[in-house]
């Protein structure tokens, strides 16, 4: 039988929980008391040894599943989340009577690395990946393996730097040329690893993927730090030495340290809120992380337009996912610290028929774009068949004042993970 941990209250009756102990199909080791008192006498017995600390009764049980008994008011929806996520970062399923949460299945690595996930789509984590993979690079042999819905069928290695040329060919081809892995060879300046999945998880577990795949060709060329980054909401399915959660400085504290984004927390090291530049609730978010796991490292970013060629004197249109609130601040920055002149900016990236309408009215001599959503089959699609040069916009993550040395956690956490034993 499956040896277990069972959450009980004290608002059932103690026999009635002691015969339900003894009638499911498990090996209970023992009890967590989680709270209620109305039907307690004192004397109450339950067959099974008692806890009144969750992480001493997993440390202690080491259960293969923890299974819930208990009810409202003890344990509501709020709770519960915080509860499913405290097992699940112990890597331990938790079930009750209509519900059943696994932690997602991560494969072991035998190299020093690097997870980076995210809260969900569009929060900055490729940005966030292509300073660290920049970062890292100065002084490691690093390889990124980046996941996304639109990867390649196998992995496959883009050596780092490809040009819009190579995109368009790619593009062409009928591949997804904006993936992540194509983003990160461009700006991060390494080697990069694409991969694919599909679906994603309460917690962050994958439907299916070719990652372990992608991870076993990133063994084969040795390096010193690979780095694996999520898709979305999802984790990279692959058990990693540190982990980078990424997430938009606009979340609610709720929801940041909340549902299972509250295990997302438990198992990173560093927690990096990204677009302050629309202003945040920074100090409730960092207040939130640590409730949830005390002393996490927190920085609170802005983002900043950075084209990879010069534009300065150029009459620009931009292309971006961000939204129509960012617009008026991105064209002032590409003016006053890249010298452009900025005759429009499209939000529309991720809409292909209002993108292409943008670009029937757009009167430029350089298109800047991001690589992402349409960049390369609409926007640089439509830039080589007028003749205009496209240049690839990223986004520099730099903390804004008072925020802790972005650089000096990030290089602390690879010094930990190439420390790190070996799986």
């Amino acid at each position: 039988m499956t040896r277990a941990l069972a959450i009980i209250d004290g608002e059932h009756y103690a026999p009635v929980v002691q015969d339900a102990l003894a009638t499911l199909p498990y090996d209970f080791g023992g009890a967590w008391l989680v709270g209620g008192t109305e039907k307690l006498r004192g004397d109450d017995e339950y067959g099974v040894p008692l806890f009144d600390d969750l992480e001493r009764a997993l440390a202690d049980l080491e259960p293969e599943v923890v299974v819930d008994l208990s009810d409202e008011p003890v344990l509501g929806p709020r709770e519960r989340f915080r509860v499913a996520s405290r097992v699940l970062a112990h890597g331990v399923p938790y079930v009750g009577p209509d519900f059943r949460f696994d932690p997602p299945e991560l494969q072991p690595f035998d190299l020093p690395s690097i997870g980076i996930i995210g809260t969900g789509k569009r929060v900055g984590k490729t940005a966030v990946a292509g300073h660290a993979l920049r970062l890292f690079a100065q002084d490691r042999d690093v390889v990124v393996v980046a996941m996304g819905r639109g990867g390649p069928p196998e992995p496959e290695v883009e050596p780092a730097g490809p040009t819009v040329e190579r995109l368009l060919e790619l593009s062409r081809d009928g591949r997804h040329a904006a993936s992540d892995y194509l983003e990160d060879a461009v700006f991060g300046g390494v080697d990069a690893i694409g991969c694919r999945r599909c679906g994603g998880g309460l917690a962050g577990g994958v439907g299916v993927s070719n990652v372990g795949d992608g991870a076993r060709l990133a063994v084969e060329r040795e390096p010193d730090l690979v780095i694996f980054e999520g898709s979305g909401a999802a984790f990279p399915p692959i058990a990693t030495a540190r982990r980078i959660l990424v997430a938009n400085s606009s979340i609610a504290p709720e929801l940041l340290a909340g549902y299972l984004n509250t295990y997302r927390v438990l198992v990173s090291d560093l927690v990096v809120l990204t677009g302050a530049e629309q202003g945040s609730r920074h100090d409730e978010l960092r207040a939130a992380v640590d409730e949830v796991k005390p002393d996490t490292a927190v920085v609170v970013t802005e983002m900043r337009p950075r084209p990879v060629e010069p534009i300065e004197g150029k009459r620009v249109a931009v292309f971006t996912t961000a939204g129509q609130e960012t617009h008026e601040r991105l064209a002032r920055l590409l003016a006053e610290e890249h010298g452009a002149e900025v005759v429009q900016v499209s939000g529309n990236l991720a809409e292909r028929e209002q993108l292409r309408a943008d670009l029937e009215s757009i009167d430029a001599e350089t298109y800047l774009t991001e690589i992402k959503a349409a960049g390369i089959d609409v926007v640089a699609e439509t830039a080589d068949e007028r003749g205009i040069p496209c240049v690839f916009l990223d986004n520099d993550v730099v903390p804004i004042d008072g925020e802790p040395d972005l650089d000096e956690e990030l290089e602390a956490l690879a010094e930990a993970a190439q420390k790190e034993p070996v799986a």
